[in-house]
């Protein structure tokens, strides 16, 4: 039997994310099935476990309030006084733009499923699930653990504009020797950008294991276990790119071998 991979999402929106995620798990020889608040599963019933992308981690899980922009905030990131002018003249309209194109969660976060993927990660990381944990999913993968996140990231863009794409144009090294950088077999490779948010403070088991250019870690993993990964990227939208495929082929490896030795271990018992 394939091994069943849960793919968490929000209860309104993200079925292209979700669709991208079951064809990469299927791709990579898994079966994935989709977990929302409105549609909760327990980490015992999975082989592995991704948490995907979508609204901002609520800044209560890592004890601090939503951070709000301020005059030196849009001053900084603006490189002239023409531009920050522009900025804060339209810093209303644009507002008001994303209120109105934006669903709820999106905007003022997604509290049931933080509630949801929290207590997933912690039962996955409890009983040694594999876990891939995708743009969002890495940042709270990173709360889970005791780590923080950066709410705000355009100061580390003042001088070169961040990338957003779904396109991989955003270089990455990676650590060599690191879990990932074995499973993608390579140090370099180049991502989508498609986040304001990233990790601060790496949580104590993890270790940041990717950065781009700025500094921004982009990737993080528990070096302890087979498979506990977070991206800041989107895999699911580069299934071009072969060291993409790889990532899923080895979530679905460990999957595997999770199934193999739980099973071995009730044969003991």
């Amino acid at each position: 039997m394939k091994p069943v991979v849960g793919v968490t999402g929000p209860d309104r929106g993200g079925t292209a994310a979700w669709l991208c995620c079951r064809f990469a798990v299927w791709l990579a020889g898994g079966r994935a099935v989709r977990i929302t608040p409105g549609r909760p599963m327990t980490a015992d019933a999975l082989d592995a476990l991704i948490v995907g992308g979508g609204a901002d981690v609520d800044p209560g899980l890592y004890g601090e309030e939503p951070a709000t922009p301020s005059m030196r905030a849009l001053r900084r990131s603006s490189r002239n006084l023409p531009r920050f002018l522009a900025t804060l003249a339209l810093f209303p309209l644009l507002w008001l733009l994303r209120r109105l194109l934006s669903t709820k969660a999106a905007v003022g976060g997604d509290t049931d499923r933080d509630l949801l993927e929290t207590r997933l990660l912690e039962e996955a990381l409890d009983c040694g699930l594999p876990v891939l944990g995708i743009c969002r999913g890495a940042q709270l993968l990173n709360v889970v653990c005791g780590g923080t996140l950066y709410q705000d990231l355009r100061a580390f863009y003042s001088e070169t504009p961040n990338l957003w794409t779904i396109w991989p144009q955003k270089p990455v090294r990676l650590r060599p020797h690191s879990r990932l950088a074995q499973a993608l077999d390579r140090t370099y490779c180049h991502v989508n950008s498609l986040h304001r948010q990233a990790i601060r403070d790496p949580g104590p088991r993890l270790e940041p294991v990717g950065h781009e250019d700025s500094g921004v870690i982009q990737a993080i993993e528990d070096s302890n276990a087979p498979c506990v990964l977070g991206v800041q990227w989107h895999p699911e939208y580069l299934p071009q790119k072969r060291e993409q495929r790889a990532l899923f082929r080895h979530l679905i490896a460990c999957a595997a071998e999770h199934v193999h030795a739980n099973n071995d271990y009730s044969t003991r018992v």
